[in-house]
This record gives structure tokens, C-alpha cells and sequence, in this order.
């Protein structure tokens, strides 16, 4: 009984002891910061295909090391085979050996596959003395950087200036034509530059420019009486209703009535604002026709 119970105890031994893997190894040597090295084991045993119960998980190693996601692959025979990724994440300040951890990796219809550890070299990148010969310096000068072309940028900014140049030169013409015309068609317009040419607009001349304006403004001569047809025919100048009344009022006074022209001309400085009514005339007409 005693020897069954050993038999037993030594074929389950037997079941579950590990069998070395066919393993396919990364270089051992001249690796540095950021390579990744890569194990491929042979998922086969005694012919038959295995299949691995669990893929080596992410991980972190050791100062050194870092496993990266594993994978299966085919080859061009057909055999499949487990790659696991190791990258090397620190670099030494001299060359160091280090090894790729052991494994055991678990199968789902046979024995465990063992991966033995794998002895490498990792190096710096640089060495800490520079070898100070030639160009192999501990520093070197700012490179300078080349100056980029501007020679067209400059061609389209002068181009773009003179663009600005003559448009604002057409509009400064067009807004002097289109005064001087205003000033000769315009009535209102035209009998302001005629006042001031005249300079004195107590002078009967002046009094007969705006007259002159407002008939040629009606189309017909206008006195007072006939203001009301004006104002309705042109509504622009209702707001200056009370000052064209007083105008009217001052220019009969003036014109119809001997008296009341001497006492005027003899205080010529209470003369009529008659300027700034031309004015204002002259602004109700270009907002009108603006």
C-alpha cells in the first residue's frame, strides 16, 4: 500500500514538473535606454501545439526593466511561438549586466513551459569623460539658424501698401469731386461757397444768394406766404421752419421797407445770422441726399 502511495506521489510529480522551453533569445549585448528586447518561445511540445493558459502581463521588472505586451505569432513553417517585449527604461552610468527574469509560463493541455534567466549588457549613452579631441567636445557652440526668406513677403507688403495708397488717393478724389459737385449743383451748397466768397452777409447780394437758393431748391420763386407748400414739398428742412419764417419776416423788412433798411444799415452789427442758416440749410440738403 505504502508503494502504491509513492508511485502515485511520484507520477504527479512527474505531471506537473515544468519542461524546459525552446527559446529564442535577444542579443546580449550593446542595448541601451529605450530598447526593447524580445524573447520568442516555441508553444510546442513533443509535437503537439500548446496553447499558453495566461500571456505574460505588463509590468515593471526592476530598475532596468519593463515588460511590454506579449503577443503570439506564426512563422513562415507554421510554428507559433510567444514574443514577449522587455524595454529598457534606465540608463547606467557605466556598462552594467542585467537579466531578462525567469519565467514559467502555464499551459492549458501539458506542462508548464520554463524560461531560464537571461544575462545581458546595458551601457550609457554617452560616456561621463568626453575624449576632448576634434569635434568630440563636452559642449558644443548654438548652431546658428539659417535666416528664412523674406524677399517675397517684402514684394507683398509693398504691393499691399501701394494698393492701400491708391485706393485711399481714389477716395480722397472721388470725396473732392463729389463736393465740388455738390457745390455747383446743390443750391443750398452752392449759395454757402458763394457767401463765403461774399464775406459780408449783411449786403443785399448776400440776402439775394439765399433767396436764390431756396427758389432754385422750390423750382418756383418762394416768398412767405408760399413757405408751407415748400416745407411740405421738401420735409429736410422742417426742422428750420422757425428760422426761414424769421428769415422771410427780416428779409421783407429789409427789402420792402425804406425805413427799416436805413435803421439796418445803420447798426450794420445787428445785422441777420444769415450765414449760419445757410449752413444749416446746406447740411439738411446733403443728409437728404445722402
Amino acid at each position: 500500500m505504502k508503494r502504491l502511495h509513492a508511485a502515485l506521489l511520484v507520477l504527479a510529480m512527474t505531471a506537473g514538473a515544468a519542461c524546459a522551453a525552446t527559446v529564442q533569445q535577444p542579443r546580449a549585448f550593446g542595448h541601451v535606454i529605450g530598447d526593447v528586447l524580445t524573447q520568442r518561445v516555441l508553444l510546442e511540445e513533443a509535437g503537439q501545439s500548446l496553447q499558453p493558459g495566461a500571456l505574460p502581463s505588463t509590468a515593471r521588472i526592476d530598475l532596468w526593466l519593463e515588460r511590454r505586451q506579449s503577443r503570439i505569432e506564426t512563422d513562415a513553417e507554421g510554428q507559433r511561438w510567444l514574443a514577449i517585449n522587455y524595454q529598457v527604461i534606465n540608463a547606467p552610468r557605466a556598462l552594467t549586466a542585467i537579466s531578462l527574469p525567469a519565467l514559467s509560463i502555464a499551459t492549458a493541455s501539458g506542462p508548464p513551459l520554463a524560461l531560464p534567466a537571461w544575462p545581458i549588457s546595458i551601457g550609457p549613452l554617452t560616456p561621463l569623460d568626453v575624449l576632448a579631441e576634434g569635434d568630440l567636445q563636452a559642449l558644443r557652440p548654438d548652431r546658428p539658424v539659417a535666416a528664412l526668406p523674406t524677399h517675397a513677403v517684402q514684394q507683398q507688403l509693398k504691393l499691399s501698401l501701394l494698393a492701400l495708397l491708391a485706393v485711399f488717393a481714389a477716395w480722397l478724389g472721388w470725396w473732392a469731386w463729389r463736393n465740388q459737385r455738390e457745390a455747383q449743383q446743390l443750391p443750398f451748397a452752392n449759395a454757402w461757397r458763394e457767401l463765403k466768397r461774399l464775406g459780408d452777409s449783411s449786403s443785399p447780394e448776400a440776402w439775394r444768394v439765399v433767396h436764390r437758393a431756396l427758389n432754385k431748391s422750390a423750382g418756383r420763386v418762394v416768398h412767405g406766404a408760399s413757405l408751407p407748400q415748400l416745407l411740405a414739398e421738401a420735409p429736410y428742412l422742417r426742422p428750420l421752419q422757425p428760422r426761414l419764417e424769421d428769415f422771410y419776416r427780416e428779409s421783407t423788412r429789409r427789402f420792402f421797407f425804406a425805413e427799416s433798411a436805413a435803421a439796418a444799415s445803420a447798426q450794420p452789427h445787428a445785422a441777420y445770422p444769415l450765414k449760419p442758416l445757410c449752413r444749416a440749410l446746406c447740411n439738411a440738403e446733403k443728409r437728404h441726399k445722402h
